[in-house]
């Protein structure tokens, strides 16, 4: 397989984020109505709120996206990580992590939350190699489907 390449945010590639994003939520559990505003309307709720929305381009082709949502200054939380089905397995989301923790290191965060579910033992597996540790949940989390919180802190 040929090297993605990781872009930033652009509109015109606001449906793919929105594509993707609903893909893996309908297949792995359905789309929450806060999943459907902001997969949308993606720039309003993640980029102009100081966010960052990345892209894995293939050749012409848009084949994974993660987000990082801004919680302050110094914390954001890793979302909306989507690989193409077609090419799940061929390790485009650790390429994404990797850009995902390059950025975020460069950038002086503080720490990486993140919001997931057990069954999506891929992902769990995945997090924990690039050092993201299980912290407790709180019980109104924003994720019906949430049943883990992770965290990755950064030393420096």
């Amino acid at each position: 397989m040929e090297a993605i390449t990781i872009i930033p945010f652009d509109e015109k590639y606001s449906n793919n984020f929105y594509e993707l994003n609903v893909e893996w939520l309908e297949t792995y559990f359905y789309v929450e109505p806060h999943d459907e505003e902001v997969l949308s309307q993606a720039k309003k709720y993640i980029i102009d709120n100081g966010g960052h929305i990345f892209f894995a381009k293939l050749n012409e082709e848009i084949v994974g996206t993660f987000a990082l949502i801004k919680i302050d200054e110094s914390v954001f939380e890793l979302s909306k990580m989507a690989v193409s089905p077609h090419l799940r397995g061929k390790k485009i989301g650790q390429q994404l992590l990797q850009y995902c923790l390059e950025f975020s290191k460069n950038q002086k965060f503080e720490k990486l939350i993140l919001y997931s579910n057990r069954k999506l033992e891929n992902a769990i597996y995945l997090y924990r190699k690039y050092g993201f540790v299980e912290i407790p949940i709180e019980p109104n989390n924003p994720y019906a489907r949430g049943d883990i919180k992770m965290e990755l802190i950064f030393e420096y």
